[in-house]
């Protein structure tokens, strides 16, 4: 095995694992926010309470789970360059 089929092989470990990172962070952002607010009815009236700091991690969570998607798709999805 050469050293450029070594690094294609890690690139591409490395992009897998950056596309589970990616999940699970999608994972945990969406359930930041689902858990953020709460809502209860009292006596006819709609009583809601909102946590902007679970908020504002979640939507961090979420952006940094796109990033490492889009770098795991690159990574694997990169081709082998003709070195002729």
């Amino acid at each position: 095995m050469n050293t450029y089929t070594k690094k294609r092989v890690m690139k591409k470990v490395i992009g897998i694992i950056l596309i589970v990172v990616a999940l699970v962070l999608g994972y945990l952002g969406i359930n930041g926010l689902n858990e953020s607010s709460t809502s209860v009815e009292f006596l006819g009236l709609e009583l809601s309470a909102q946590d902007n700091q679970a908020k504002e991690r979640s939507y961090i969570e979420l952006g940094l789970g796109v990033i490492a998607l889009v770098a795991g798709v690159y990574l694997v999805g990169q081709k082998r360059r003709n070195s002729a």
